[in-house]
């Protein structure tokens, strides 16, 4: 079918639930919560204690469903989904979320919450490929009272194909690929108005951190404005480099090989592991251990920064293990 009825079918399924009274699969609960805040940090005494509330932000998690999914998912989402899957756009990729918060959840609070595909777009070009916007809206409930809303929109595309580069003979010594072109490319990131600087600064080989002019609070990642505090004004200073892992997760699958890490993976798509690190300066940011193998990483090692350049236009901080680099 063309674009045009492809578009008509797919908005054909605007204002259709997506789920209809499903429940969370756990009531709102302390341990949680505490995760939730140590994962990110969050001191706020409103989230301990008797009286505890949950932290607003966290109203997507008591919806999800884990790997088996809701009893109360509805047809037509799967519906759209496989029409898109039918029409070439097989990958997906979260874009965005709206959250309002209407009452703060309590420990004990049973969630029951319903889905409507709210929104389908027409076909749209990006740089990750040709597809369609697919938002859903939830409202999520105790009892009878609306709490909160969660809109999520998600890109179904066709990915992009990547240019061929010209044929060795055509290419001039300074125009051969490294070694690490033999792998994919990583995707790049998302550099937006409230993050430039700190890819800015990291192409010239600095890790800048975000310091609120009014309370001196550090932040990252970079936001437009302070968290503790509310002041929209910031400065930068700069990581001294030093720090450790904080937790770790080991991805096995799906492989992807342009994380893999070629000093030490057995095959082009070995597991890799994804670090916290915990920076000296009290912050903690995503990234990579290089140079350790990813069953070697340990919760407190001691790890270094590190600017890597993993093709000609991507620059991005890792870490090492600081006894390999002393």
């Amino acid at each position: 079918m063309d674009d045009d009825d492809l578009t008509a079918r797919l908005k054909s399924y605007e204002g259709h639930p997506a789920a209809v009274a499903a429940t969370g699969k756990d009531p709102v609960n302390v341990p949680m919560i505490r995760h939730w805040c140590e994962a990110l940090g969050d001191t706020n005494p409103a989230y301990a204690g008797p009286d505890a509330v949950a932290p607003p932000t966290m109203l997507q998690a008591w919806t999800m469903g884990g790997l088996t999914g809701h009893t109360g998912r509805a047809r037509a989402y799967d519906e759209l989904l496989a029409l898109l899957d039918d029409s070439g756009c097989t990958s997906v990729v979260a874009t965005d979320c709206e959250q309002e918060y209407l009452r703060p959840l309590r420990p004990g609070d049973e969630i029951t919450f319903d889905t409507v595909i709210e929104s389908v777009s027409a076909r749209k070009t990006t740089k990750l490929g040709t597809g369609h916007f697919v938002t859903t809206r939830t409202d999520v409930r105790v009892g009878d009272t609306l709490v909160g809303t969660h809109r999520f929109r998600i890109l179904k595309y066709a990915p992009a194909r990547q240019k061929q580069p010209p044929a060795r003979s055509e290419r001039s010594s300074s125009q051969l690929p490294r070694p690490e072109r033999s792998r994919p490319l990583r995707p790049r990131p998302v550099v937006n108005r409230d993050n430039a600087g700190f890819w800015e600064g990291v192409a010239r080989h600095r890790l800048l951190i975000q310091r609120c002019t009014a309370c001196a609070t550090l932040r990252f990642p970079w936001l437009p404005g302070c968290a503790h505090c509310g002041h929209p004004d910031w400065d930068t200073v700069e990581a001294s480099g030093e720090g450790a892992v904080y937790s770790y997760v080991v991805m096995h699958h799906p492989p992807f090989p342009a994380f893999t890490d070629v000093d030490h993976a057995a095959d082009a798509a070995g597991p890799y592991a994804v670090v916290l690190v915990q920076l000296a300066e009290g912050v903690r940011m995503i990234s990579n251990v290089v140079g350790t193998p990813y069953d070697k990483v340990r919760i407190g090692m001691p790890v270094r920064l590190e600017f890597r350049s993993y093709d000609d236009e991507l620059v991005l901080p890792v870490f090492r293990a600081a006894e390999e680099d002393a």
